[in-house]
Order: C-alpha cells, then sequence, then structure tokens
C-alpha cells in the first residue's frame, strides 16, 4: 500500500547576500514573489513561499542576505533573518560554488551552530563549474562540513534548474507529518499592495544598474479600481523614496526617461500579474536617511 503521510513544514532559505535565495525561492513555487537585481541586500524581508505537493506542504522562508550591518535597515534585515532560523522544521544554508569560503558565510556558519533544526548545505550556481576547473567539488564540501555537521547537501543551479527537484524530494522526506496550513493555490502570505511596491523598486534598481544605491525604498500609497466592465482598471499611485537630491535626478533621468521607463516595465509586469489594465503614477521623493527612519521602515516592512 502506497504511503498516505501528509507532510508540511517551514523550511527557512539562509545565506549571505547575493547567493540566489530569490530565484531558489520563485522557482521552488513557480512564480515570482521575490524581486532579483544582481545588486547585493535585494531582498529586505522575511518572504514566505508556498509549495504544494500532492502529499506535503512546503513553506519556505526567504530571508536578506546575512552581512554586516551598519545602518537602522541592516540591522533589522540581519536580524530577521537570523531569527528565521528559529522554530523551523529544516534550515537550508545557502552558498554559492567559489574556491574560498566567503568570511560572511563563517560568520552565519557560526550562528547556525546554535540551530536545534536539522541544517542542509545547498551549494548554489553549480553551472559555472565548467569554467572553473580548480574547484574540487568533494574538497569544497569538506570544508564546510569540518565548520558545521550538516544533515544533507546539494549541489543545484537555480537558474537552471539543475538538481533542484532531486532536492525538494529530499526535504520532503525530512518534513514532520503534519497539516496544510496554507489552502491550494496560495503561495504566498504577502500583500498585494507590497508585492506591486517590489515590482518597481526591482526595475528602478535594474535600470540604474550600479549608479543607484540600494537605499531606495517604494511605497505604494494606493490601489483603485476604476471604470465599467468593458474598461475596467486599476489606477496604482506609488511612491519612490531615496536619501539624496542626487538620487533622485538618477531615478527621473534626463527629461523624465529614466522614470517612464521604470513605469513601463514595471506596469507591464503588474498587467501580468493582476489580469488587468494597469495606468501606473510614480512619484519620487527625497527623504533623508529614511534608511535610519523607524516609521518609514515599518511602512515598507521592514
Amino acid at each position: 500500500m502506497a504511503d498516505e503521510t501528509f507532510r508540511s513544514g517551514y523550511i527557512s532559505i539562509i545565506g549571505r547576500p547575493n547567493v540566489g535565495k530569490s530565484t531558489l525561492l520563485n522557482l521552488l513555487v513557480g512564480k515570482k514573489i521575490a524581486i532579483i537585481t544582481e545588486k547585493p541586500q535585494t531582498t529586505r524581508n522575511r518572504i514566505l513561499g508556498v509549495k504544494n505537493l500532492p502529499s506535503a506542504q512546503m513553506i519556505f522562508l526567504d530571508t536578506p542576505g546575512i552581512h554586516k550591518p551598519s545602518k537602522m535597515m541592516n540591522k533589522i534585515m540581519v536580524k530577521t533573518a537570523l531569527n528565521a532560523t528559529s522554530d523551523m522544521d529544516i534550515v537550508v544554508f545557502m552558498a554559492e560554488v567559489r574556491k574560498k569560503i566567503h568570511p560572511e558565510d563563517l560568520f552565519i556558519l557560526k550562528n547556525l551552530g546554535r540551530v536545534k533544526a536539522p541544517v542542509v548545505l545547498v551549494m548554489n550556481k553549480c553551472d559555472i563549474l565548467p569554467k572553473h576547473s580548480d574547484i574540487d567539488i568533494k574538497e569544497l564540501t569538506q570544508r564546510y562540513q569540518s565548520l558545521l555537521e550538516f544533515t544533507k547537501t546539494f549541489w543545484i543551479s537555480a537558474l537552471l534548474g539543475t538538481s533542484v527537484d532531486d532536492m525538494v524530494t529530499s526535504l520532503v522526506e525530512m518534513l514532520p507529518e503534519g497539516p496544510q496550513y496554507f489552502p491550494d493555490g496560495m503561495t504566498t502570505d504577502l500583500s498585494e499592495e507590497f508585492v506591486l511596491s517590489e515590482i518597481v523598486r526591482e526595475k528602478a534598481m535594474i535600470l540604474t544598474r550600479q549608479e543607484l544605491p540600494y537605499s531606495t525604498g517604494v511605497i505604494v500609497e494606493q490601489i483603485k479600481e476604476v471604470g465599467d466592465d468593458e474598461k475596467k482598471h486599476v489606477r496604482i499611485h506609488a511612491t519612490i523614496y531615496v536619501e539624496r537630491k542626487s538620487h533622485k535626478m538618477m531615478v527621473i533621468g534626463k527629461g523624465g526617461k529614466m522614470l517612464k521607463e521604470i513605469g513601463t516595465l514595471a506596469r507591464k509586469e503588474m498587467e501580468a500579474m493582476l489580469g488587468i489594465k494597469v495606468f501606473l503614477d510614480l512619484f519620487v521623493k527625497v527623504k533623508e536617511k529614511w534608511t535610519e527612519n523607524e516609521a518609514m521602515l515599518r511602512r515598507m516592512h521592514i
């Protein structure tokens, strides 16, 4: 007789900035719920993603990259990430393939020594291995294992999906028997406003490349459905917050060109997400040291 046991549980994904945690979460859930850019510290919040399987429900928590914090915002981000290791059924420590262990990985591993849940090692970006013949997989794994006793080790490519299905199968086997915590079809607990604001922030970060500091925030001020059935659309008002006037000029661009491009890309993704025509009104405001302002951080759910 087939095993009809239903398994469920919470799985925290932690690691230093830019190792691919958000890419993995989006792949696992099957839709984009976490924004992705080449800039470190893109994820600022605890992002919950639900993966429903016939005999299991996996609840993943993507966390901000753990790094040495300076500003209040960064300190909150790191605290959020470290707190996400508490009361978990499994903790996934995600690192990237590189010849030497990163100092920030050492800091994280030191903190993971106190975790009661089983900790698995996920080495991401294995798709780059053909270009780096000097990386010995076995030796690198042993070095990590010497720092912390991992329950299991997986070598994957979150970008290409390589070996991710095998990892999921193993993680399900590690989960305890449990109920279905979230209904079918639910993939995240994030509010619509938050997801829409993150879409705008992602486009601003991507289009401005390295010019705009990561201390850029977005608040969706209003979402309003207007029009009749034939011409129904959603009007969204969002404000992009920066800390300096020079940053504001970067976001607006010459003749407003940059802001228009940000709005166009964001609007298209919003329409795909909402399934309805979107009119997006974007504004840019300077709020000095907003990353040190508790009220502003709360408004941005940080």
